[in-house]
């Protein structure tokens, strides 16, 4: 990603309506924790607990504006991703087994991503489930080989756009306690037998690619060459983005909810997976709010599939010390092993479903390893110089750190079948 502004050593004017222009790569980001599965866990948490888990929603969104704003910061103040950092700061074989199991992350994420628009396909059209996985992956590669960043950032807020006005929609359809739904979102609860879903929804909105993400979007734009001044004001306005976006993030996940808590526990059906909630809307909204939902994932799983593939070339770029740019042979070579491998994969799995299991057991495993080199580039003076992380941020980061950690580990127990919640 180079040369985003028009003139050499352009300064941005830090006027009100400036920020406006600040806003895109954390919705981006956005689309990373709206994916197919957050759409899983949130309709499987609204359907058996109502409004009373709608609280792990906040405060895992809150988690992740701090590791995202934290991310930023290193773009913004050293102009290297998480990637070319790690290629840099860490010995070759370490950031090379790091960024490896990056790599494999990101193809795990594309296989979630794709296999959600795959089934938005079927239950649209009918389509097999592994022929809608090859024309989802054939769209994603024309999107990012045809397209500018700029273009693709666009591309992927007007689908965040139609995603949240769907659910406005939906929402406008159901009788929502409304009063019971803002207590659920601040006041913690944990009802009998709610610990797993808990645990997936925490898990599943800090994710490793998007971390990867944010950091080289923020730094394409060369924010570190206007100086300290410049510097200093851009973090404040990348505050904003990333508060704004995963603000966004939050409402649309909620929603998600929400629907669930308003339709499938009040009438008491319980709801476990994508193509089940998609037929008990059906007797209970209309054919029409049916459709919308299976729009709205085929959206997602699309956009979803933008940005971890966009990741996947982040990722692999920087094993060269470059940045993304979808002209290199690397980026290229990264974007494919993400998006072809995911496809290959739920081809030569006999259970896709059952690998989108897998790759989420994938992700818990290799989450720690990325946040942990986050915390250890971020609070480094070498690395970040005068923008290093504070004590108290250090702590904060750290601990939230641990509990990703644990809440990651937890889930990877759970889904091998080693303990039972």
């Amino acid at each position: 990603m180079k040369n985003l502004f028009s003139k050499v050593g352009h300064h941005p004017v830090f006027g009100a309506l400036e920020i406006l222009k600040y806003v895109g790569p954390g919705l981006l980001v956005t689309m990373g924790f709206i994916d197919p599965g957050n759409w899983a866990t949130n309709i499987a948490g609204g359907a058996d607990y109502g409004y009373s888990l709608l609280w792990v929603v906040t405060l895992s969104t809150l988690m992740l504006i701090v590791l995202q704003h934290n991310v930023a910061h290193l773009g913004i103040a050293t102009g290297l991703c998480l990637s070319e950092a790690a290629t840099k700061h860490l010995s070759p074989a370490l950031s090379r087994t790091v960024l490896g199991t990056a790599m494999l992350a990101s193809v795990s994420t594309s296989l979630a991503e794709i296999l959600g628009a795959a089934i938005a396909l079927r239950m649209l059209f009918g389509v097999p489930l592994q022929m809608g996985a090859v024309l989802t992956a054939g769209l994603v590669l024309a999107l990012l080989f045809t397209n500018s960043y700029l273009k693709i950032e666009r591309w992927v807020i007007g689908f965040v756009s139609v995603i949240g006005i769907s659910f406005i929609y939906e929402l406008s359809l159901v009788h929502v306690d409304w009063m019971k739904a803002a207590e659920g979102a601040v006041v913690p609860s944990v009802p009998q037998g709610s610990l797993l879903v808990i645990l997936s929804v925490l898990g599943a909105v800090v994710m490793p690619h998007n971390l990867f993400l944010h950091s080289e979007v923020i730094q394409s734009r060369q924010l570190h060459k206007g100086g300290d001044a410049a510097i200093r004001k851009l973090l404040k306005y990348e505050f904003f983005d990333t508060l704004f976006s995963m603000g966004v993030g939050w409402a649309i996940n909620s929603a998600m909810f929400v629907l669930a808590a308003a339709t499938f526990f009040h009438a008491g059906r319980s709801v476990s997976e994508l193509e089940q909630a998609h037929e008990v809307l059906t007797p209970l909204l209309g054919n029409e709010a049916a459709t919308i939902f299976a729009a709205a994932l085929l959206l997602a799983g699309v956009a979803s599939c933008v940005t971890s593939g966009m990741a996947g070339g982040t990722i692999f770029a920087g094993l060269f010390l470059e940045s993304y740019d979808i002209k290199d042979s690397h980026s290229r070579w990264g974007v494919a092993i993400s998006i072809v491998g995911a496809v290959l994969c739920i081809f030569f799995v006999s259970n896709p479903l059952k690998g989108l299991i897998v790759s989420q057991m994938l992700l818990s495993v290799q989450l720690p390893i990325t946040v942990l080199l986050q915390v250890y580039l971020t609070s480094s003076k070498k690395v970040m110089g005068a923008y290093a992380n504070a004590r108290g941020t250090t702590i904060l980061i750290s601990a939230i750190a641990a509990a990703v950690i644990l809440l990651n580990g937890a889930l990877l127990l759970q889904a091998s079948g080693l303990v039972d919640w």
